[in-house]
């Protein structure tokens, strides 16, 4: 045990040789692991603690010195003096003995044997270094401390110190046949075998311990240096060679789609490799190694399988497949583009699928083009993870199958699409014995939204939508309001206010329609003026509806007093308004009183003028009904087909081909299994004249549109190139159709001559906007 010396100033002098061979004896013992108590753990700290507390005379060995060779530094006088130089060169030459004996035992292993050995000797090192750190605690707080930040090199705390040592003498002489070790431990468990993982796990801890930052002594963590150079490297390496040859071998024997699975499995075990015995920070690199091999480098094989397994409809390999190529920078561009090409295929075989059938049946149409849009983008949402590139593909392909297809070229416009779509949304919201139940008419609307997206030419849709929102309102056949009003909602969140104005003025007069039907009803028991008649109206404002002017006509007689009495109270309420009628648009209910039983017929305007002639005789010519109504000819022989058909009037003529000399009698036996009957049939108009007056009204509305946007910019930009001006003209009005450039071109030479811009002078190209 160590002896205390007293010297003249009464502090206490310890001196090395009194400690050293208890202390090294009791690191001997640490070493062999054998158990120690904590009073003999207390008395080696109390060794150390009192040798660098002690106080070293100038002159007597290793009092003063604290560096190598003889510098010397300024001591205070009296108090304590921390020294450790002789104690940690002890400490250093007892370690690097003991890795001299320990080398010895395990030259000559390999394989296993070799990781045993060094695995269970580097964990018993490990914990008695750990042990001999805290017993010389004091030693490294303050000495090794002061030491390394005063700039001395070569000094580490004694766990640091034993790691190096390790290092040096044990680790560089043993580490490569320890590394082709545990490398061909792990090929091992590659092919299938189980391994001692713990011998794998020991070396790794190992090789991590002894990454010490040796330019900050007192850091805290390993710098990963070791463990990187001297394993991760060749584990790289071993793994990219490894897959390399089993992935080529594996591809020639197997499918694509069994393949994909095993690099699935491949890419798992990585990851759990890393997980139960790598460091964390290998996962990313052999993740990158796995994928360039495994995925990467047979992408054209992924690229081929890639539109069997779509053709096939094999989701799951598909979603197998996203996931593994995903992997790869940039690696789904070409997967994207087939899926585009695939969807769009797939929907215009769909649409020629249908035949005739489509261009006349919008249910047809839109249900074959959901079904397609429905079908891939579950596709979408579950195999390719909603993936954002993988939305835009079905867009893209949707839109363009949507907008050009057999229907639209049979119809030789793309506008053919919009169109039928807004007859589909016609059939869904008029009244019907087929109309579906108020929540599934919701998210039969929401479908529709969906073709509505893709369609080019909205502005064709608004049109004809509007016309049939227009009769819906009127005849009132709409089948919700509520519905209506949805959908007006819908159109509006897609494409703006603007787009849905007029649909929702049409609403508002419908309902400023009833008030005044009640203020007009009121107003006739005011004036004691009862009407005879049943009698109301709707006054409709004429810039929202798109209606024409009705065609001259002579009202009956009977209506006359209602007219009269309406367009006077209305006159009173509004001055300065002018009301146009739209008899063609009108219609009412006769009661009979000619036949065996008594029929109340729903009849239009026309038809009801036609058939209160016969109260005053039983048979008219042609020429003689046109003369007394004023209905045009072509539309008068429509009206008396329909009356023709409908058993009312019989004719002795030919009844498909009337002349004005033809003579049609009122048939007094007249029967129907009702009482009521609807006679207000549509006539057979010129579907042609009418789509073609629609298509160039669309067209006319689009130079407008087109020429407001072109002075819109030219006033903000007040000078552009012509490019220039094209471009933002098309991005401006994409949202509402698709601008020919040759009708731009017009457009700009229109606003030219009407001097609202002007070409720039020695500019090519350029315009300039005139205030």
């Amino acid at each position: 045990m160590a002896t205390m010396r007293s010297n003249p100033h009464g502090l206490k002098q310890i001196g090395l040789d009194q400690i050293w061979d208890d202390l090294r004896y009791g690191i001997e013992h640490m070493y062999r692991r054998q158990s120690m108590p904590k009073t003999r753990y207390m008395e080696l700290y109390t060794h150390v603690y009192n040798y660098c507390t002690s106080v070293h005379q100038p002159g007597q060995s290793g009092q003063s010195s604290r560096g190598q060779g003889n510098r010397k530094r300024n001591q205070p006088t009296g108090g304590a003096q921390f020294v450790g130089w002789e104690l940690y060169k002890k400490l250093r030459d007892f370690l690097e003995n003991y890795l001299v004996d320990v080398l010895r035992d395990g030259q000559e292993l390999m394989g296993e044997s070799v990781l045993e050995y060094y695995t269970r000797r580097w964990e018993d090192y490990q914990f008695s270094s750990k042990v001999l750190n805290g017993v010389c605690a004091y030693l490294n707080r303050h000495w090794v401390r002061r030491e390394c930040e005063e700039g001395r090199k070569g000094i580490y705390e004694i766990y640091s110190l034993a790691l190096l040592t390790w290092r040096d003498h044990l680790f560089r002489a043993l580490h490569n046949q320890v590394t082709n070790a545990v490398l061909k431990l792990i090929e091992r468990e590659r092919n299938g075998e189980t391994i001692n993982t713990r011998l794998v796990s020991g070396v790794i801890n190992c090789y991590v311990e002894l990454g010490l930052n040796e330019e900050d002594p007192i850091a805290k963590g390993p710098t990963l240096n070791v463990y990187k150079e001297h394993f991760e490297n060749s584990f790289l390496d071993d793994t990219e060679s490894f897959y390399n040859r089993e992935s080529s071998e594996f591809l020639r024997q197997n499918p694509v789609t069994e393949y994909m699975k095993k690099a699935e499995s491949r890419l798992m075990e990585e990851t759990r490799r890393v997980q139960v015995y790598l460091h964390e920070s290998t996962h990313d690199h052999v993740a990158h190694v796995c994928e360039k091999v495994l995925i990467e480098k047979h992408l054209e094989s992924f690229h081929s399988e890639f539109q069997n397994l779509l053709n096939d409809d094999k989701n799951d390999d598909l979603g197998r497949m996203y996931q593994l190529v995903s992997r790869i920078k940039d690696g789904l561009g070409e997967l994207k583009t087939l899926l585009e090409t695939h969807i769009c295929s797939q929907g215009l075989t769909a649409v020629e699928r249908c035949g005739d059938s489509a261009v006349n049946e919008p249910k047809v149409y839109v249900q074959t083009v959901l079904n397609v849009h429905k079908k891939y983008n579950a596709l979408v949402m579950t195999a390719f993870n909603n993936d954002a590139g993988f939305v835009a593909a079905l867009d893209k392909a949707c839109g363009k199958f949507i907008n050009n297809n057999a229907v639209t070229r049979m119809a030789a416009a793309s506008s053919k699409s919009p169109e039928l779509l807004a007859r589909y949304c016609d059939l869904l919201l008029k009244k019907s014995s087929k109309n579906p139940e108020e929540a599934e008419l919701e998210d039969t609307l929401n479908q529709v939204m969906i073709v509505f997206k893709y369609i080019e030419d909205k502005d064709v849709f608004q049109k004809f939508y509007s016309k049939m929102l227009a009769k819906r309102l009127v005849q009132h056949m709409s089948a919700s309001d509520d519905a209506e009003a949805s959908m007006i909602s819908k159109l509006k969140q897609a494409c703006g206010f603007e787009y849905t104005s007029k649909l929702q003025r049409m609403f508002q007069d419908i309902g400023v329609s009833k008030d005044l039907n009640e203020q007009f009803k009121r107003h006739l028991q005011q004036t004691t003026d009862s009407n005879d008649i049943d009698f109301s109206i709707q006054v409709l404002s004429s810039g929202s509806w798109p209606f024409q002017k009705s065609c001259s006509f002579t009202l009956p007689t009977e209506l006359e007093r209602s007219f009269q009495r309406f367009t006077s109270f209305y006159s009173g309420q509004h001055s300065g308004r002018k009301l146009n009628w739209l008899y063609h648009m009108s219609k009412g209910e006769l009661v009979t009183n000619c036949f065996k039983n008594k029929y109340t017929l729903q009849a239009s305007t026309f038809q009801m003028a036609v058939l209160l002639q016969y109260n005053s005789a039983d048979d008219f010519s042609v020429q003689q009904l046109q003369e007394s109504t004023q209905i045009k000819m072509d539309i008068l022989l429509q009206v008396l087909q329909i009356l023709l058909k409908s058993k009312l009037l019989v004719t002795e003529d030919d009844e498909a081909d009337l002349q004005p000399t033809a003579v049609l009698a009122l048939y007094h036996q007249y029967k129907y299994k009702k009482l009521r009957v609807n006679i207000n049939v549509p006539m057979k108009t010129d579907m042609r004249q009418e789509q073609e007056a629609t298509h160039k009204h669309i067209e006319e509305d689009r130079k407008w549109l087109i020429q407001a946007a072109i002075v819109r910019i030219m006033k903000m930009r007040k000078v552009l190139k012509h490019q220039q001006l094209l471009g933002e003209v098309l991005n401006q009005l994409s949202s509402r159709f698709k601008p020919k450039v040759p009708i731009i071109k017009k457009c700009i030479d229109i606003l030219i001559e009407k001097e609202y811009l002007e070409r720039v002078d020695g500019q090519k190209d350029t315009y300039s906007y005139l205030a």
